[in-house]
């Protein structure tokens, strides 16, 4: 398949009119995909200017980029029109400081971070990366809530880094500089087993609570109640207490005072659970998820119907 020479045309005026371009799946306020998410967040981070161009709003940019600098997938980041490579790479310059020297910026600290990790985490780690293979570290991502997340990945010279008692741990520029004082430690507890992962400065995690502990709090007025689901899921079944909604968007639950208690309800607790992180992210710090969502209500509750 070739390029056709209007597609073409049109990239090359976007490379010829910015130094620096970010083709994603999204806009930087709202990205589209994970590695979009973690392009964008590097280059914020870094304090990048930079253009973007959503390649989901744009069918034939979305399928020209990739014939066009022969790189197959999104996001790409060129830089006075020439081609870096997609998230991962932006990710590993930004580490070493390559990509900060390119676009005239500060290269980062490279100070590790002190982080501390329980003997339990450190033998379940050791495990891990014995039987993934040998030459692996442990790749900590800390992002603007200081939430953290953990993943096996083939050791890099380059980026920052920390030894505990013989386990290595990785770290972007970005993610060293938030990471101090992050705990890990491995549990078999009411939690669940595995790994638990705390940063002293992130919002509590999301805690279920059963639909009949909401409807007491919500009518003792301790708690807003969020129904997630549209309309015509609400009509067959709906909590009976007061409740709101996010017909209208999130903006006014968004501007709450973020001590405020909210729990989120749909039908079985999928989509309520990921309405409450996406408000963990937003920096609440009381949310809560109803366990079951309004099926599990509507078995305490002969009122609401099953559907």
């Amino acid at each position: 398949m070739s390029l056709d020479s209007t597609t073409r045309a049109r990239i090359q005026t976007l490379l010829d009119s910015n130094r620096v371009v970010l083709f994603m799946k999204g806009n930087p306020q709202a990205p589209q995909c994970g590695f979009s998410a973690k392009a964008v967040g590097t280059l914020d981070d870094m304090g990048a200017e930079y253009a973007h161009v959503d390649v989901l709003s744009d069918p034939e940019i979305r399928d020209g980029i990739k014939l066009y600098g022969d790189w197959p997938t999104i996001p790409q980041l060129y830089v006075g029109g020439e081609l870096l490579g997609g998230s991962d790479i932006i990710v590993q310059m930004a580490g070493s400081g390559e990509l900060q020297r390119l676009l005239g910026l500060l290269e980062p600290d490279r100070t590790p971070p002190s982080i501390e990790v329980s003997t339990a985490a450190l033998d379940m780690l050791r495990g891990a990366i014995a039987n993934a293979g040998a030459g692996l570290a442990v790749v900590v991502m800390v992002d603007k809530q200081h939430r953290a997340q953990l993943q096996l990945a083939p050791a890099d010279p380059a980026s920052i880094s920390t030894e505990v008692e013989g386990v290595r741990f990785q770290f972007d520029g970005a993610s060293a500089r938030r990471a101090d004082g992050l705990r890990i430690d491995f549990v078999d507890d009411h939690r669940g087993r595995g790994l638990v992962v705390e940063h002293p400065l992130a919002a509590p995690a999301v805690r279920a609570i059963t639909p009949a502990d909401t409807g007491e709090r919500v009518r003792g007025g301790g708690l807003i109640l969020v129904d997630v689901r549209p309309a015509d899921e609400r009509a067959i079944a709906s909590a009976p207490v007061a409740f709101r909604t996010l017909d209208d968007g999130i903006d006014a639950l968004s501007a709450l005072p973020k001590d405020s208690a909210i729990a989120f309800l749909c039908h079985h607790g999928g989509r309520s659970a990921q309405a409450a992180e996406h408000f963990r992210g937003l920096g609440f710090r009381e949310l809560y998820n109803v366990t079951g969502g309004i099926d599990a209500w509507a078995g305490v509750e002969p009122s609401i119907a099953r559907y």
